[in-house]
């Protein structure tokens, strides 16, 4: 089965068998070297001043933010699933909010979130996506964040990353929590969590909330490359086999500039296809597109040709090649492609308007070049 979804991905083989070790216990000085390690790397690629690892998906961290950043109220920017969710958050700790709602294609006005500031004093804290999965949607966080600090600088502004850090250079000078998670750009099975904190978050935190999620509690236990409880041993493994994989490829920048080229492929080989880009505003993580028989193709790929894609209602989420530091092989590609043009009916070597040629597309998406 071939994995062409946000999350999870296909797990590479080098950091496979760096998984596949012998298990330490996460109480010994040999985990806290590897736990050192990778604690050094994340926050260089955070570019943050602390960070944190939770034995979580990455819905405990969005809970973990707000239980210990937001205390009086809370905006959140809802233009789907995801953003519906730290709604749902808040509703379920008693926590006041305002929550700005929009189509699942259409990024936060700045408008809007500038009037409900104005208009909510107390608002001590922001929640929103980098990349909402649920339609493939890059909100402009950047804008959001530098404007909420510019009326109040005490706001804290949660940034769900999870499908953007690894994928993108992020300006975090105004954000104070970055979200991220082991099973989207880093290519890891689900269960770590990853937050990025700025000293102001940090000095919000104090002491910490909750039992499980005190953020005060992990962040003074993982200053000494230890965790609070159970650590997630095998994945912050496997994670620092990621970073070493990433480095023998060029580094972060080259990561960064491979994935915006095979972003722009993949949105021209769609194009290519007669398929309709779905979001205003496409995040560089996936590339979304909207058809009438959307579930039905998504069913007969994952039944007749063993790939299996992401989507909802009719949504299809094409997440093959962008958001991996290891793009998929020109084969996988191929597979990819022959079986969405069988299921749109169009022909294997059909060669498209002002040609464009999709074999060449793909070619391209998988050595990471720009068409």
């Amino acid at each position: 089965m071939l994995l062409f979804t946000p999350g999870p991905t296909p797990v590479p083989e080098a950091v496979r068998q760096a998984m596949a070790t012998p298990t330490i216990h996460h109480r010994t000085p040999e985990f806290e070297a590897i736990f050192a390690q990778a604690r050094e790397k994340m926050m260089d690629m955070f570019k943050m001043d602390e960070c944190i690892f939770l034995a979580s998906s990455g819905t405990g961290a969005m809970q973990a933010c707000m239980v210990n950043l937001c205390h009086k109220k809370v905006l959140s920017v809802n233009s789907g699933k995801f953003g519906e969710r730290f709604g749902k958050i808040a509703d379920a700790l008693n926590l006041p909010k305002v929550e700005l709602k929009y189509d699942w294609n259409t990024p936060v006005s700045i408008d809007d979130v500038k009037k409900a500031l104005d208009e909510n004093s107390d608002i001590d804290a922001i929640c929103i996506q980098i990349c909402e999965s649920a339609g493939g949607l890059r909100h402009p966080v950047e804008e959001v964040a530098a404007l909420a600090k510019s009326i109040n600088k005490d706001i804290m502004v949660i940034a769900d990353g999870i499908t953007a850090v690894g994928v993108e250079p992020i300006d975090v000078t105004n954000i104070d929590a970055l979200i991220t998670g082991s099973q989207k750009a880093f290519m890891l099975p689900p269960g770590l969590a990853m937050i990025g904190l700025s000293n102001a978050a940090v000095a919000k935190i104090g002491s910490g909330r909750d039992y499980y999620f005190n953020l005060a509690t992990e962040l003074k236990n993982q200053q000494k490359n230890t965790t609070a409880w159970t650590a997630t041993t095998t994945l912050i493994a496997g994670l620092n086999a990621i970073f070493d994989e990433i480095e023998k490829s060029g580094g972060s920048a080259k990561l960064y500039e491979d994935t915006e080229k095979r972003a722009k492929a993949t949105i021209a080989a769609l194009k290519a296809l007669g398929l309709e880009i779905y979001p205003s505003s496409p995040a560089l993580s996936m590339s979304t597109v909207i058809d009438d028989d959307a579930e039905k193709i998504r069913k007969l790929l994952k039944n007749s040709y063993d790939v299996n894609m992401a989507g909802g209602q009719d949504l299809i989420d094409v997440n093959d090649t962008t958001g991996k530091f290891k793009p998929p092989s020109e084969e996988e590609l191929n597979l990819f492609r022959d079986a969405l043009r069988k299921e749109l009916g169009m022909p294997v070597s059909r060669r498209y308007s002002g040609g464009a040629d999709i074999n060449a597309s793909c070619g391209m998406l998988a050595s990471g070049m720009e068409i």
